[in-house]
């Protein structure tokens, strides 16, 4: 079983279409073209050679992390076989003995898997953002920087809002919406690889025996093929899996959205902590309580019913609200001290 179906797709667009119609949408989309621009890019469509120049000549020096995966991994950055580890190693390097290593490596059938993922731009490369720019406004984004040879990225989420733009190379992006969290097998919270958790299957050889519900999962997937120049939007939530088919691949993203004042996914950990195991009836009382509190349609708010002054953390955000209810609200999470028995001397 294969996913058949695209994301959709558009050209370019300017600030004003992408306010309108792309940063509001609920969907991924495709923008073919919209950084064919880039000296980054055209410099990659020249040769590898030129573009490697063009980076090492603005490369700050500063080190970055690499992943170093044996070539068995086949690119596939993942657990170890013990789930008590992973399957690489990570260093630290210049960008620019990064992009000589890779150059080396080219010729190689099965050469060891490297990849700098994440590297702001600002701190490593230093005219790479006044040189490429987007022509619209990502609030609070910054430009990250993904350099590596054929690698493959398991399926995760992000909390922000993302914009991926493919320098060179060629990236397969296979995405599913936020709803199929419960088909697509979800690993540690406390153990991940970089950061979200991510899905136990691989997309690509699914082991339907060991993870049956991923077949639910297919239909509703989608593949986005990007080369040089083109980018791709995906909304906050949506399931991703990266895959770099080149021998030498660069990327950049954006992440951006309102940060939070306190971590969903550290209120997702302590709900489970919390809840998950107590009795039934106990757990549907508190399914009614975060139905109510949290889950509200948004016509109307638990608290509107108070006194403004009275609302407390039931009133709506600010950052007063935030920075006065972030410390109880911490306080709240600790594990609570059993009581103590006292008896008589």
């Amino acid at each position: 079983m294969t996913i058949q179906a695209s994301v959709d797709e558009s050209g370019p667009v300017d600030a004003a279409r992408f306010a309108d119609e792309i940063a509001t949408r609920s969907q991924p989309i495709v923008l073919r073209g919209q950084a064919e621009r880039w000296p980054a890019v055209m410099a990659g469509l020249r040769s590898t050679e030129t573009l490697v120049d063009y980076m090492k000549a603005m490369d700050r020096g500063r080190p970055a992390e690499v992943l170093i995966g044996p070539p068995e991994i086949e690119g596939r950055f993942f657990y170890d076989p013990t789930m008590r580890g992973c399957n690489f190693q990570k260093r630290f390097g210049s960008l620019s003995g990064l992009l000589d290593k890779l150059l080396s490596l080219r010729s190689e059938a099965e050469p060891v898997a490297l990849y700098a993922g994440a590297a702001a731009a600002d701190d490593h490369l230093s005219a790479w953002i006044e040189d490429n720019l987007l022509p619209f406004v990502l609030p609070n984004a910054k430009p990250r920087i993904w350099v590596g040879n054929r690698t493959h990225v398991s399926t995760h989420f992000d909390e922000a809002s993302n914009v991926a733009v493919v320098v060179a190379g060629r990236r397969r992006f296979t995405l599913f919406p936020p709803e199929q969290v419960g088909n697509l097998y979800v690993g540690p919270f406390h153990h991940t690889i970089a950061g979200p958790p991510v899905s136990m299957v691989d997309v690509e050889n699914p082991d339907l025996e060991r993870y049956p519900k991923y077949a639910e999962a297919i239909p509703h997937g989608v593949v986005a093929d990007l080369d040089p120049g083109d980018a791709l939007f995906i909304p906050p939530f949506w399931w991703h899996n990266v895959k770099a088919s080149a021998a030498f691949n660069v990327m950049v993203n954006y992440w951006w959205g309102e940060p939070h004042a306190i971590s969903p996914m550290g209120a997702l950990s302590h709900a489970i902590l919390a809840i998950r195991d107590l009795p039934p009836a106990q757990r549907v009382a508190w399914r009614r309580w975060f139905d109510h509190y949290v889950f509200d349609d948004g016509a109307s708010h638990a608290g509107d019913h108070l006194p403004t002054h009275a609302r407390g953390v039931l009133a709506p955000p600010s950052e007063m609200r935030n920075a006065h209810f972030t410390s109880q609200i911490a306080e709240g999470l600790s594990p609570q001290p059993a009581p103590v028995s006292r008896k008589p001397s």
